[in-house]
Order: structure tokens, then sequence, then C-alpha cells
């Protein structure tokens, strides 16, 4: 049985599809469309600890998380293990789940030694998970990737280390940072690190449907799955891959007529939680993703890219 309850520390999940910590998409609205469509657990945007250890206000604003999303796992980045355990000690009064990321790719989050870079300096994961499992009242997790590169492939290691520092949890993206999101996931690295570790292990990799997503299960025999990109514009991805994986049966995609109801809803869910001058712009990608392959989507988003008022940008996604 691939869809059942997990227990992260001492957090009850109800099933273990979950939504991947995305910078500047997983948002409290996209947070709260997922959990409606089955996420068992959802990740927030990764908050720099840096920032909020100088309270840097838009900082804050990422951390921002409501009952409906519950249980959620806010995560947080850095290099500097006592200002992560001073951010995770804060955090935890409101997160159910901390996560650390060691896995971003992005060169202004690697060139302070963040993200992905840290798993070049296992001395500096032994540190940060030390202090920070410390720390917190809540569960700690941590999301890597296979390695820096493929010299230096050392998920099994990092993962290693976390647990014997107390992490509740580990996420494998089964990429290096060399690839970023090239390429094709590597599940034997997943099935590695599963292998090497008593507590549970996330699969997070090429997750875009029902058939992808019983792979990641059957060949790495991981206890969950982390769905990322394959959730753009797509939130219905949760109750196809959970159908799927309970019955053997793939759901209808939603029509035209849904996806309009959808966006229009994320539209309206954004401008209550960040006003309409930010939702309108930010709702611009994720517009372009709801439409994607649709006939004349190019035109479309052309058009999109260009609105600046709420009505006529309601309008224009009625008109679709």
């Amino acid at each position: 049985m691939y869809i059942r309850p997990i227990k992260i520390g001492n957090v009850e999940i109800k099933n273990n599809v979950f939504l991947a910590p995305m910078a500047g998409i997983s948002d409290m609205p996209f947070r709260i469309l997922c959990k409606e469509k089955g996420a068992g657990l959802v990740y927030t945007e990764m908050i720099s600890s840096k920032g909020m250890f100088y309270d840097d206000s838009k900082t804050k604003e990422l951390m921002a998380v409501s009952e409906a999303e519950r249980p959620v796992a806010v995560q947080i980045f850095g290099s500097d293990a006592e200002i992560m355990a001073k951010i995770a000690e804060e955090v935890s009064k409101e997160a159910d789940i901390i996560d650390i990321n060691m896995g971003c790719p992005a060169p202004k989050v690697i060139k302070n030694t963040d993200g992905s870079k840290l798993m070049l300096h296992p001395e500096l994961v032994d540190a940060i998970t030390e202090k920070v499992v410390k720390a917190s009242k809540v569960p700690i997790t941590i999301k890597i990737r296979k390695g820096w590169d493929d010299a230096h492939v050392n998920a099994v290691e990092i993962a290693q280390i976390a647990e014997k520092n107390g992490v509740a949890a580990i996420t494998v993206h089964g990429r290096t940072r060399e690839q970023f999101y090239t390429g094709v996931a590597d599940l034997n690295i997943i099935k590695a690190v599963k292998e090497a570790v008593k507590i549970p292990v996330i699969g997070n990799g090429d997750i875009v449907d029902g058939v992808s997503a019983k792979r990641m299960f059957d060949e790495t025999n991981c206890d969950a799955i982390m769905i990322g990109r394959g959730s753009n514009g797509n939130p219905w991805v949760f109750e196809e891959v959970i159908e799927y994986l309970r019955n053997g049966e793939e759901i209808e995609k939603p029509t035209l007529a849904e996806k309009k109801q959808m966006m229009l809803r994320h539209l309206e869910m954004l401008v209550d939680y960040k006003g309409e001058y930010t939702a309108i712009r930010e709702m611009r990608k994720q517009i372009a993703w709801y439409i994607k392959g649709l006939p004349g989507a190019t035109g479309i988003r052309n058009e999109i890219n260009q609105i600046e008022d709420l009505a006529e940008l309601k309008e224009k996604i009625k008109l679709i």
C-alpha cells in the first residue's frame, strides 16, 4: 500500500504525498489550494535565517501560516549554526515542522555557503543540525540533493550525519547542484539513503503524475514523496497521484472550466494575501502554468503580461 499516514517526529500526517518548498511559488494561497486537493504536508518558501535574525519584514511575511494548511513545514536556510538555532527556536512557536534547506542551487544562495553548498561542508551540516535540533520545539527535517556534482556525491554521508543529530526525516532530490533541474533524477541515490538511515526518507524529483509517483516508491522504497514543479499550475496533481496509488486508476484531467475557476480563486486569494498590485503580477506566471498546453497559450500569456487592472485580468481569465 503506497498511500498511508506517516509520522515525522511527533507530527502525524494524513498521507505521504507532500508539496515541495518552492521559492516564489509555494506561498500561502498555493499551499492551501494544494492542501485542499490532498497534499498531506505542505512547505513554505525558503526563509532566510539571517533575514529573520535581522528582522527583515519581507522575510517575516514568508513565515505566515494559516490553520487551513496545517500541518505545515517552515523551511529555513543559512550556514551560521548559531543564527540558525536562534531562528529555529523562534519559528518552532508557529511551525509544525522546520525544514533546513540544503538543496537550493541558486547562485545568490550558494554564494554565502547556504543551500546546496552546505553539502560540500559536512562539518557545517553537523554543527547546524546538532544546534537546530536542540533549539527547536518541533521536529527538524532536511532537504538535500544527490551531491554537489558527480565528483561529490555524498547524500548518504549527509543523511547519516543528520540522523545522528536527531533530524526526524530527510528529503532527497535525485540531482546534483551542477544539474540544477536538468537531466533525470537519480532514484538510486534516494534508495541508497533509504537503506542507510532508519528515519523517514522522502523522494523528490520528476514526479508529475501517478505513474512517476509509483516509480519513485517502487524504485527507492521511500516513505513519502514530494511534488515540486509537477504541481505548478496543477494543484490537482495530488488528487491524481493519490487516486492512482490507491486504486490504480487515472482520474480525468481538469476541464478548462475547472481551470478557469481555480485561476479566479487563486487570484482572489492572492489579492487578499498580498494586495492587488502584487497579486496581479505574481498571478501572471501562475496563469502561464495553468494554461500550458492549451491552444493559443503563448498569445494569451503575452496579453496577460500586459494587464495591470484586476477587473480586466478576471475578465481575461473568463474568456480563455
